[in-house]
């Protein structure tokens, strides 16, 4: 589902942070975030950082509150994880299952810390509740009983046998014999503990400490509160709902290591109870779920029944109070939401199945409703009639980033389709308003007709530093590949930012509308700051996706209004993969060329004209093409490679580090010399592409077209001019076809060219980028002690001064190396060799790298194969140095189908942005 764009119905916040009134008329939470898994979600618990999840397979899943990304998989549990719940101080994590055993971790190192079980097969547990002014945990079993743990005494007791485990015992299925006195086998791994519900001290609940019978039925439901005994506020009370449709109030007794006696029971004076599912408690009134949407409203101070509800959840697995309402989660998939007043506020779909779970909190004061359910996702929500209206109103910048985003992704701006060009107008006319709404200074600078005008913005910094301001202008654009989704190969509409995984969905989410986003808000941010240091001008075309058709013309012809510019900036590629941020130094240039060859004759019959005396225009068409390359695909065109920087030794450094890194994530990229071959084959040679023939005539087996033609692509690298090397391709293609002596005539034709573009990555800008990196990012898990060779820069990268018929071909070993392409690398690493959590915590159980191993490294310096036609010529226009950060993941998918950009890419990227328009002035 979509994030939705911002309404005027909802609390929302003027750019100067103004708080606007808010009129409650948007009831319904709008969808933020889904998280989808292989298995159901079964329970939930948020603490102030993290979603914790229980699944059905005995996983608990953690997802940073923030950035909704997943943080770790726990293997918890060999049976379903029925109950969460978390310490008053969120530390500790209570989680219990069908194994039966409740397991406790520590919420910042995720390590397990503690194992619990009963001496007695008690079936699934179904809820857990920890009284941390007790310090003991209490269990709701499925044999109907209630049985505690009072963990200062954890190093006092006896440690219980490893045959006491629930896993050793005689399983009566299992361990029975059958016919014949033959035992059934286990099934493999029964008897295995899960991967990580290891080490820890393992403790086993005493014979004495177990209310059996405590309800007659299923302990479904616990909780824990103070507040709920009018007669003592400060007394801890346990409740409890159960298979018998009662509710118990229990008291602890801490000088009987927490055990509990029954204070009262509610009932509603049924003779036969239906169960409680659920229950959640505000105050003095405590509310519970029950079969066929039935909810409860009970009176603590009366132990009255004061209202009964009916929902259209079917049956209540689940209540939730928050933002001065009550959701109701069950059966149908349906959450209903009731005010103060039990009157139904809305009614909305939320799973395409059960809910099972739910939770609520206030997340750096924004109301989150998080849904859990047997459709095997996890669903946030934004809640926007809270009663809070302040919290609403102070929204955080990256909330409003979002949804900024949202709206400028709606505008279908495809510069390569006439249909969408009001769209791309609306498109360019919604950002020059974010700009305006920011302060900026802005102008729609027109190109040429038919082509999308350039949106221009200035920031102005502080006027105490106009002497010494610099000027740095940021480069991007606004238009799009086009996104028909006629064959659904997007999950989502492309034109609705969707919220799943920790990612944004979208057409242009990461090319190149969301880093454009994040540039705005760390200009807007540094400006409320009154610590914008410099004059940020911002360039941002809508043909870019198009050659960047009139954007130099329309450059030049308003240099005036531009002014001088110090330093360039673009964020419009990807990292080398998932996992390690990097720094774009290099693009190759692009010369897209047409070959026609067509006979004066019409389509003919093979059969009835066919001849050796025939010049068939395809077949001059194949054999002019096969002049243009030679072996190993070394391009024959004279003295294409003459201009070829070489290889200096800080770049070899470079690709040093790559490999190390890169073969730290993920060995089986294998052979580091290949692997830099490889990458210098994309980055630093030029190549010769044929993409596709075209014939005239119908489609048969008979026909000798009188027209061929085919579309190639030369990619350039730095010091070769796109118009010489276009000049070149143009009279080799005539010279070589004149020597076929055809009838034929041939046409070349220069569709587009770009230039090559080589930074220096030693530079001011380069040096600052690299600075805020590391900061925001923080450090990189390097093995210090880890033996990778270095990488020993092949010869053939050695400039090549002959002309092209002397000079060799590249040397290639007898077994070429795969290439690493692109699609290799973004899904070969492996995320925890490569960073360690963005909390910067990194669990050395799980894996052989310890704490020392983590070092600030340097982002890698990389260079692309893609051309961006207008960087070049903005550095020769303004004789300024341009600098490229790229904010994606290689898997963002950009041109192709489900293009996305990951949540914490987009705040980090705003990030980066903030430190170097701050830092950058002073360098």
């Amino acid at each position: 589902m979509p994030i939705a764009a911002p309404s005027h119905n909802d609390a929302i916040v003027d750019t100067d942070g103004a708080e606007k009134s808010v009129p409650k008329a948007n009831r319904t939470p709008a969808l933020s975030h889904r998280m989808k898994h292989d298995k159901s979600i079964l329970t939930l618990a948020l603490s102030s950082q993290y979603i914790f999840a229980g699944t059905q397979g005995g996983e608990l899943l953690v997802y940073s509150l923030d950035t909704y990304e997943r943080h770790r998989v726990i293997h918890a549990h060999k049976g379903s994880v029925l109950g969460l719940c978390l310490s008053q101080d969120q530390k500790l994590l209570f989680s219990s299952a069908a194994d039966p055993i409740v397991n406790v971790w520590c919420t910042s190192t995720f390590r397990h810390l503690y194992a619990l079980w009963s001496p007695y097969d008690i079936g699934d547990i179904f809820c857990v509740a920890y009284s941390s002014h007790h310090h003991t945990v209490y269990l709701g079993a499925q044999n109907t009983s209630i049985q505690w743990y009072d963990l200062k005494e954890k190093d006092t007791r006896p440690a219980p046998t490893v045959s006491s485990h629930p896993s050793e015992r005689k399983n009566k299925f299992f361990d029975s014999l059958g016919p014949g006195g033959a035992q059934t086998p286990k099934p493999s791994g029964a008897d295995t503990r899960p991967r990580d519900a290891v080490g820890g001290q393992e403790l086993q609940i005493d014979g004495q400490d177990i209310r059996q019978f405590a309800h007659y039925g299923y302990v479904h439901c616990m909780l824990l509160g103070r507040g709920i005994l009018p007669e003592a506020p400060s007394e801890e009370v346990l409740v409890s709902g159960g298979g018998d449709g009662r509710i118990l109030l229990w008291r602890i007794d801490p000088t009987q290591r927490g055990a509990i006696s029954s204070i009262y029971t509610l009932e509603d004076g049924r003779e036969e109870g239906e169960s409680i599912l659920s229950l959640a408690r505000e105050g003095s009134f405590l509310y519970s779920g029950r079969f066929d949407g039935e909810v409860n409203v009970w009176d603590l101070e009366t132990r009255q029944l004061v209202r009964s509800l009916k929902a259209s959840t079917g049956d209540v697995h689940t209540l939730t109070l928050g933002a001065g309402a009550l959701y109701a989660g069950g059966k149908t998939g349906v959450v209903q939401k009731f005010n103060q007043h039990y009157e139904t506020i809305t009614t909305f779909k939320a799973h395409d199945g059960l809910i099972l779970a739910s939770a609520f909190t206030m997340y750096n004061d924004k109301p989150t409703f998080v849904t859990g359910g047997n459709d095997n996702t996890i669903v946030i929500w934004e809640v926007r009639d809270c009663t809070e209206l302040s919290a609403i109103a102070r929204r955080s910048n990256n909330d409003l980033m979002v949804e900024s985003l949202s709206q400028f992704v709606s505008f279908r701006t495809v510069s390569s389709l006439p249909k969408y060009r009001a769209d791309c107008r609306r498109g360019a006319s919604y950002l020059r308003s974010v700009f305006q709404n920011f302060g900026a200074v802005t102008e729609m600078i027109n190109t040429s007709e038919p082509y999308n005008p350039i949106v221009f913005a200035k920031f102005r910094g502080n006027p105490a530093t106009a002497a010494s301001r610099k000027k740095i202008l940021f480069y991007g654009h606004y238009d799009v590949i086009a996104a028909e989704n006629e064959d659904r190969k997007w999950k989502h509409d492309p034109f609705a930012l969707t919220g799943e995984g920790g990612y944004l969905y979208g057409r242009g989410a990461s090319d190149n509308k969301g880093p454009i986003m994040a540039a705005i808000y760390a200009v807007h941010e540094l400006a409320n700051e009154q610590s914008l240091g410099s004059d940020i001008i911002f360039l941002i075309e809508g043909e870019e996706e198009s050659g960047s058709r009139g954007f130099e013309k329309a450059v030049q012809a308003r240099k005036d209004l531009i002014g001088d510019v110090d330093w360039i900036l673009l964020a419009n590629s990807y990292w080398l993969d998932d996992h390690v941020p990097c720094l774009t130094y290099g693009l190759r240039g692009v010369i897209h060329a047409t070959v026609q060859v067509e006979s004066k004759h019409p389509d003919l019959h093979s059969g009835v004209d066919g001849s050796a005396l025939l010049d068939e225009p395809l077949k001059d068409l194949v054999m002019l093409l096969s002049k243009l390359t030679g072996r190993h695909g070394k391009v024959q065109i004279p003295g294409f490679y003459d201009p070829i920087l070489p290889l200096t030794d800080d770049e070899r450094e470079l690709y040093t580090e790559i490999t190390k890194t890169l073969l730290r994530g993920n060995p089986d990229l294998g052979d580091p010399e290949e692997l830099a071959q490889s990458l210098m084959r994309r980055w630093r040679e030029a190549s010769l592409t044929i993409h596709r023939f075209q014939t005239s005539g119908p489609e048969n087996s008979t026909i000798i077209p009188h027209l061929a033609k085919a579309a190639l692509s030369i990619r350039l690298v730095p010091n070769q001019e796109a118009g010489d090397v276009a000049v070149a391709l143009t009279s080799f293609l005539q010279s070589e076809f004149d020597q076929l002596e055809s009838k034929n005539k041939l046409t070349v034709t220069i569709d587009h060219q770009a230039e090559p573009w080589l930074g220096d990555f030693n530079n001011e800008i380069f040096q600052t980028l690299e600075r805020a990196i590391m900061s925001v990012w923080g450090p990189t898990l390097g093995q210090i002690r880890e033996s990778v060779p270095a990488v020993k820069a092949p010869d053939y990268f050695s400039p090549l001064s002959r002309a092209a018929d002397d000079a060799p071909a590249p040397t290639i070993s007898k077994d070429k190396p795969a290439p690493a392409t692109s699609n290799t690398l973004a899904n070969s690493s492996d995320p925890s060799l490569a960073r360690p959590p963005s909390s910067g915590t990194y669990n050395t159980a799980n894996s052989h790298l310890g704490q020392n191993d983590a070092v600030l490294r340097k982002p890698l310096y990389i260079r692309e194969g893609g051309s961006i036609p207008s960087i070049r010529f903005l550095e020769k226009e303004f004789n300024a140095p341009a600098a490229h950060l790229p904010c994606g993941q290689a898997s963002d998918s950009a041109h192709l189908d489900n293009e996305r950009l990951r949540l914490v890419n987009l705040f980090n990227s705003k990030k980066i942005f903030k430190e170097v328009f701050r830092e950058l002035p002073r360098t």
